[in-house]
């Protein structure tokens, strides 16, 4: 049994509790024909006799030393580079293995995806901007662009060019590469051009990100739509399959039958179960507000090593199900077509009697900590800000609310929006003229 199975196996089996997902950038074989390189996005690398075929190329940031652990294991060329989706730390990699292929005469690599990615790829360059936002509020500095802002106050950098698929499939694909067999299934979940595979002789599914050890990424309130009850319904597709191996795109590789059922099986029924209940209450008339209080996992879920809310979350899912079964309204009528932000703050701080009121009140419920004080103490600090936003005493206290709601949070979701907030507050707070900071970035 390789290292990497021994790993895994311990923490589903509840000997060990290390973390499944791992940033070593070192292969790991297998099997004799199966290695995973552990990046920001796994590399699965499949021998056969025609060559390799890669599931995902990782971040160009990481591109050479995953090559370099590639090579460590084959020098045979790589034939396919499979997608699993578009997102940029799966295919961020693929131009260094397209330039390795011509510097030694050899034709480029085939690159199979779903029909979207390309579609994603140009979504991409018509909003490169507003994605270099986001990525850096969810992961700080240059986000997932592998490249340095020029300067603090530059917009965040998001690549723009990428390798593009030269076959493209819309439901299934079987592909035949050397020895092994190869198909290709559609599914969306936490994309619309998501695609996983069976390979039969090896019993084995490159799952992508339909699992990632951890909570599903089915709720990311700064992306796209996310389709957690078709995601469900792929695993439930991978378990009649009774694969022996899966080779997911982030975390470790699970062996054995019966743990790959439970892993999927816990998944697909937390978003079955977070989905059912959304939908009762949308049924019953109830405003998003109320719908996002009354939809409960069973919290022994969360415990799990494979479903703990470290990246994505609940409340999150709760809310994209409310996007795509019921659009943006949220059913308060007063944000329908609601008064601007400024305008409603400054309207709040006249009735509390000034900005400085509102800080005070936010400071004396953040003080109290429970997760109700907290969030009714950035409604009020972010009321303070935008009726002040000058306001020196204002950003502090902003920046020291977030701070704490940022250290009570478990996603990295949340995580990465407070702490953002945090530090543009903190940035103002020290110049002397906060105002000319642009506005979090939007």
């Amino acid at each position: 049994m390789s290292d990497l199975i021994e790993l895994s196996s311990a923490i589903i089996d509840g000997r060990s509790s290390e973390s499944a997902t791992r940033l070593t950038l070192q292969l790991g074989e297998v099997t004799d024909d199966v290695a995973v390189i552990e990046s920001f996005s796994n590399v699965v690398a499949i021998r056969s006799d025609a060559g390799l075929t890669l599931f995902d190329t990782s971040l160009e940031s990481f591109a050479m030393p995953v090559l370099a652990a590639l090579r460590s294991w084959s020098p045979e060329p790589v034939h396919t580079i499979v997608y699993t989706h578009g997102h940029v730390d799966h295919v961020g990699g693929s131009e260094a293995l397209v330039a390795e292929a011509a510097a030694a005469g050899r034709p480029a690599p085939h690159v199979v995806s779903h029909s979207a990615v390309p579609h994603r790829f140009d979504r991409y360059r018509e909003t490169q901007g507003y994605n270099g936002w986001i990525n850096a509020r969810q992961f700080g500095g240059g986000g997932l662009s592998g490249r340095q802002r020029a300067s603090p106050d530059a917009p965040p950098l998001f690549p723009g060019d990428f390798v593009h698929p030269t076959r493209v499939f819309d439901d299934r694909l079987g592909l035949s590469i050397g020895q092994h067999t190869i198909e290709l299934h559609h599914d969306r979940g936490e994309t619309d051009d998501h695609a996983w595979a069976w390979l039969p002789d090896l019993r084995a599914i490159a799952c992508g990100d339909l699992f990632i050890w951890c909570f599903p990424n089915a709720g990311n309130p700064q992306k796209v739509q996310r389709y957690p009850l078709e995601w469900a319904r792929a695993l439930r597709r991978m378990l009649a399959l009774e694969p022996e191996l899966l080779l997911p795109a982030h975390g470790l590789p699970i062996a054995g039958a019966e743990r790959i059922a439970t892993v999927l099986g816990d998944v697909a029924d937390a978003l079955e179960s977070i989905v059912s209940q959304t939908l009762a209450a949308m049924n019953e008339g109830l405003p998003l507000d109320d719908v996002v209080a009354a939809v409960q996992l069973d919290p022994a879920l969360l415990e799990r090593p494979w479903l703990a809310p470290i990246y994505d979350e609940p409340e999150f899912v709760v809310r994209n199900t409310w996007r795509l079964y019921g659009g943006w309204y949220d059913g308060n009528p007063s944000r329908l077509k609601p008064a601007r932000d400024a305008a409603l703050a400054a309207e709040v701080a006249t009735l509390a009697g000034g900005s400085a009121t509102l800080v005070d009140r936010a400071t004396s419920l953040a003080a109290v900590g429970d997760d109700e004080s907290l969030r009714l103490a950035c409604h009020l600090v972010e009321f303070a800000v935008r009726a002040d936003p000058m306001s020196a005493d204002a950003h502090e206290a902003r920046a020291s609310i977030y701070r704490q709601r940022r250290s009570g949070e478990q996603s990295l979701m949340a995580r990465g929006i407070f702490g953002w907030t945090a530090e543009q507050s903190e940035a103002r707070a020290t110049k002397d003229d906060p105002g000319d900071q642009a506005s979090d970035g939007e």
